[in-house]
């Protein structure tokens, strides 16, 4: 809840970016171009999530672009590897697509005496992906928890054909074959927090370890459904319009339906790291930042198929970080 109300608060801002028709995505025109400064090198190591790692990778190879004197490594095995990275001090950014938990927080903490500080670099619509033959129309989010999970916390029936999801014909008697991510990722802890209401997943589904596995499996399985970022669709798979409720109007994963909350599924990306109160950060991270946050930077958001943020948004970020 607290993740929709965010995002819904930055409709005002962020209509500028979904432009009619077609819905094309742009970035915020108000956002600044990335302006390079003097003597800025170094190594920057970023350790953490799988759906951020294309985008972190982009966003460093167009930093080097800039600085031919800044060498980046870029490690993607799940949200959970962030915080003990940062703690470890064995990176400086921490991708998360999920916020850090409070006992995260508490062992960071414990460590420095103070809280992470973090950005929201995108906005992502968690698609749940079927084959692109399945004829699936709608999907509510209680029958996304019949089909997942084993606890059933929304109180759906358990569904494991396709018929008990609504489809007929051939389809009515066809097992549902599931995809998902392993515990290591953020992705599997949001979709666990809100399409399985803090359930627990069935044992037949399929742990896979990247984003792009799990869409790979669904688009070579016909009767697969799974669950990964949106700027991971190809065109072997569907994403399927989900309904917040039995009777609600179904949405399609898109960024309009993402920033003004209505897709179920909506939510931030996000960059921690390790700033010590009241003191700068240094010259390498803080220009990476302001990269990220820069006209240059969205424009790789949307080219990686994510949706990106506002200038208020960014600059609320900025601000906190003590970044001009």
């Amino acid at each position: 809840m607290r993740q929709r109300l965010l995002l819904t608060t930055l409709v005002g801002a962020i209509t500028l970016l979904v432009c009619a028709p077609g819905l094309a995505v742009d970035v915020d025109p108000q956002l600044p171009s990335y302006k390079t400064v003097s003597g800025i090198s170094g190594n920057l190591k970023s350790v953490g999530s799988d759906t951020l790692n294309n985008l972190m990778t982009y966003w460093s190879e167009g930093f080097r672009s800039k600085y031919p004197g800044v060498r980046s490594a870029i490690e993607g095995k799940g949200s959970s590897t962030a915080p003990p990275a940062l703690i470890e001090g064995t990176a400086q950014f921490g991708p998360m697509s999920r916020e850090m938990k409070a006992k995260e927080i508490e062992a960071f903490e414990k460590k420095f005496g103070y809280k992470p500080s973090v950005i929201r670099v995108a906005v992502d619509a968690l698609a749940v992906y079927v084959n692109k033959d399945n004829p699936i129309k709608c999907l509510t989010l209680k029958q996304v928890d019949g089909i997942f999970s084993k606890t059933l916390k929304s109180g759906a029936r358990d569904i494991r054909k396709w018929g008990e999801a609504g489809l007929k014909g051939e389809w009515a008697d066809k097992p549902i074959s599931l995809y998902g991510r392993n515990s290591a990722s953020g992705t599997y802890g949001y979709f666990k927090e809100v399409a399985l209401f803090h359930g627990d997943y069935k044992d037949a589904v399929k742990e896979q370890p990247g984003s792009s596995s799990v869409v790979q499996g669904v688009a070579s399985d016909k009767y697969a459904i799974g669950y990964s970022g949106v700027g991971y669709k190809t065109a072997d798979v569907r994403a399927t319009p989900l309904a917040s409720q039995e009777g609600a109007q179904c949405y399609h994963a898109d960024a309009q339906n993402a920033y003004a909350g209505d897709y179920p599924l909506a939510r931030f990306l996000y960059i921690y790291l390790n700033k010590k109160p009241n003191q700068p950060l240094d010259p390498l991270m803080t220009q990476f930042i302001k990269f990220v946050s820069s006209k240059e930077g969205q424009q790789i958001v949307v080219k990686d198929g994510l949706y990106p943020i506002s200038k208020a948004l960014a600059d609320e970020d900025l601000q906190k970080l003590g970044i001009k």
